[in-house]
């Protein structure tokens, strides 16, 4: 195994990364104190993962199956096998510049191929298995893919997606030869016997692209965002900063391949921090087995999206017998009560992060800081938060657009919507990178997520953050999840309308709508509180954020299932 010289990039990025172990639990320190190191050349996979890979036979990665047959592979290991998949790659035509669909589930050679991928300059589009033959077309079209690294079980979904473009299968046997492209499918076995030592082709720039994600699309079409050999891998020392990570850790993130959150806490934050990534595959959840796991394989931080945090409440938290030191959730705002119960079984809190595809984590609750109830935390190091008054623009307000303050050129940040410079433009203008999400600021520079700015709505000109509401309901013991959306009212413009998901043991039915809208006038005040209800379940993008713009969209159709709580006085 060969890599090139790393130099002074290498040992600026350690720095940098001590710096955050080092005032891990100070964040004044850290905030203050911490500089993005910024190498005009940097191959992470070459300069950063391969050093630490060196000689090093600890575990960098855990995976345990359903059935409990379990893989590891040493840091040592998986450098050895990626300059094996990247030579092999190569001789299929793999180069710098591509672009490959890298479709896998969480499985040995998903790391393998992502590493490949990097050491050859070649751009990753990662894709879930869970995506159809539509939307296979469109990151094939858009993307421009050459390459694409599918399971075997995933292939046919691909025979409605023309291009001329190169298919690897990873898994079962498959036509084709292991050892030279054709127009039916190639098997990865035929990386077993490449060559180990890997020399690469040129000098991988800083700002050379790296990942092209297509975002979850709850609101419109998906967009492109890239991000560069920069941007992820240096951009996420903010997000091993924020889960607390440190090397000789074991980390576990639950999160589905193809989306941004499972390179965030699946590839770059832990291996930034030299810890192991644990890994628990399974069909249909199980929160006693899944902490059975946990316990075994030893987990000191762990990270899940609320949805999974409202399913594990739902068990015996208990069962845990030894919980994790680091505790955080991500992908949407995460309701107290769930927080305050882990608190109470575990011994632990909850912290919040808030950050998107388009960039690592900006805001967070970090290790050691002091927690307001409701708040996601402070701006992490290396970010300068700003939030904009709605009507002019301008930085300085107390609620406003979340935005990030480009004049500190921040490291975690996209460098644009591919393909699309008009949407760039906008995203960019005026000196922020603009989120599209609203938040409120306290005098201790504290923010607390108030919606996505096309969520939020007026109500008898009051306007309605529907996340409070949401947290409202769940307060409930019989709503396992809740959305809200505005439903059109002649008097009022608008009113709440709740789509609530049942916890196990509750019926939908009018007995369990009286209740609910008896808790929301009981917590709510007057013009916040929900005014219709439908149960059901809630549609969701494939990355499982809630598809609000369906239920909208469902508002103004109606339904003879909505229940109204004029019914109820």
């Amino acid at each position: 195994m060969t890599a090139t010289g790393t130099g002074g990039r290498t040992e600026d990025f350690r720095a940098a990364r001590d710096f955050l172990l080092r005032h891990r639990e100070d964040y004044t320190a850290a905030y203050e104190g911490f500089a993005w190191p910024r190498p005009a050349t940097f191959n992470w996979a070459l300069d950063w993962f391969d050093a630490i890979a060196d000689g090093n036979d600890r575990t960098a990665l855990h995976i345990v199956e359903e059935d409990g047959t379990e893989t590891r592979r040493s840091f040592a290991g998986l450098a050895r096998r990626s300059a094996r998949a990247a030579n092999w790659l190569r001789a299929l035509g793999v180069g710098a510049g591509d672009r490959v669909v890298v479709m896998l589930g969480n499985q040995v050679e998903l790391w393998e191929v992502a590493l490949a991928a990097m050491k050859l300059r070649a751009v990753v589009i990662p894709a879930t298995p869970l995506l159809g033959a539509a939307d296979l077309r469109d990151r094939i079209e858009r993307g421009r893919a050459r390459h694409v690294v599918v399971r075997a079980e995933d292939t046919a979904k691909f025979d409605d997606v023309p291009g001329e473009y190169t298919r690897i299968v990873v898994g079962a046997p498959a036509t084709g030869t292991p050892d030279a492209p054709s127009a039916e499918w190639i098997r990865y076995e035929g990386v077993d016997t490449a060559p180990e030592d890997f020399t690469p082709d040129g000098v991988t720039r800083a700002d050379d692209p790296l990942m092209l994600y297509f975002t979850s699309g709850t609101t419109a079409r998906p967009k492109l965002v890239e991000h560069t050999h920069v941007s992820y891998p240096v951009g996420h020392l903010a997000t091993m900063y924020w889960i607390g990570l440190k090397p000789g850790d074991v980390h576990l993130n639950i999160s589905s391949p193809g989306w941004a959150k499972h390179a965030w806490s699946n590839l770059f934050a832990p291996w930034n921090a030299e810890a192991t990534v644990f890994i628990h595959n399974y069909t249909r959840f199980d929160a006693g087995r899944l902490m059975a796991e946990m316990d075994r394989a030893g987990v000191t931080s762990f990270c899940a999206p609320p949805t999974v945090w409202r399913m594990l409440i739902q068990a015996d938290l208990t069962q845990l017998q030894a919980p994790p030191r680091e505790v955080v959730a991500a992908g949407e705002p995460l309701n107290p009560e769930v927080i305050e119960q882990v608190r109470r079984d575990w011994g632990v809190t909850i912290r919040d992060g808030f950050g998107q595809t388009e960039t690592a984590v900006q805001v967070a609750n970090t290790p050691g800081q002091e927690l307001k109830p409701g708040s996601m935390g402070r701006p992490t190091p290396g970010f300068r938060v700003a939030l904009l008054d709605p009507v002019t623009g301008e930085p300085g307000a107390a609620e406003g657009e979340i935005a990030l303050d480009l004049s500190a050129a921040p490291v975690g940040l996209m460098t644009g919507y591919h393909g699309d410079p008009e949407r760039t433009a906008e995203a960019m203008a005026g000196g922020y990178y603009r989120t599209g999400d609203i938040g409120a600021r306290d005098a201790d520079g504290y923010l607390t997520y108030v919606g996505r700015s096309d969520d939020v709505f007026k109500a008898s000109d009051y306007k309605i953050s529907p996340f409070e509401l949401e947290s409202a309901l769940l307060e409930h013991e019989a709503v396992a999840e809740a959305a809200v959306v505005p439903a059109p009212d002649p008097v009022r413009l608008a009113v709440p309308e709740a789509y609530v998901v049942l916890a196990e043991g509750h019926q939908p039915g009018p007995d369990t709508a009286k209740l609910l809208f008896e808790h929301s006038r009981a917590v709510l005040a007057p013009y916040k509180r929900v005014r219709r209800l439908e149960f059901g379940a809630l549609p969701k993008t494939v990355s499982g954020k809630i598809r609000r713009i369906e239920l909208r969209e469902a508002t103004v159709k109606g339904s003879d299932a909505e229940y109204r709580e004029e019914d109820f006085r």
